[in-house]
């Protein structure tokens, strides 16, 4: 059972990677499906736990760009021993600013959001307490490299 966590930038490939990579086999969620909700935290954690209970492996599909954002989902997913995996998201704002201008409807952010979320990324790594984490680059428009991580090997460049 895996705690699939995503972390990079609004327009990053996020999404895209989950619907090529986990949608038969792992459950979504995401802030982005709960626009109603007061408590969005809160209730992506019972998500999480629900799912965890019973058996199912998640994918936390949000930008999660802070240590201490990840720090609650990495510590929900050790309690139900789950295995944690990261996903990092080359992250290039002016990629990011380009995929989400071509966005429909309230798929497209604000690119304020974009900006925002770009001060505060901080890359993961395994001592926030991944058991393995990838650095994912989009490829082409269709396709994605994921490379195995390195502290120190990769550069958001």
């Amino acid at each position: 059972m895996e705690l699939v966590i995503f972390i990079g930038l609004q327009a990053s490939g996020k999404s895209t990677f989950f619907h090529k990579n986990f949608a038969t086999t792992h459950n979504l969620v995401s802030k982005d499906l709960m626009p109603n909700n007061k408590n969005r935290a809160r209730r992506q954690a019972q998500l999480i736990e629900q799912a965890l209970q019973t058996g199912h492996s998640v994918v936390v599909d949000n930008t999660n760009p802070t240590i201490e954002d990840r720090a609650s989902l990495i510590q929900l997913g050790k309690v139900h021993k789950a295995e944690i995996i990261g996903y990092y998201f080359q992250s290039h704002v002016s990629r990011c600013l380009e995929r989400n201008q071509q966005r429909l409807g309230k798929e497209k952010v604000p690119n304020v959001g974009i900006y925002a979320t770009s001060r505060k990324l901080e890359r993961p790594t395994i001592a926030e307490g991944f058991d393995k984490l990838f650095y994912v680059k989009i490829a082409d428009n269709t396709d994605f490299d994921i490379c195995p991580w390195s502290d120190s090997e990769f550069a958001d460049g």
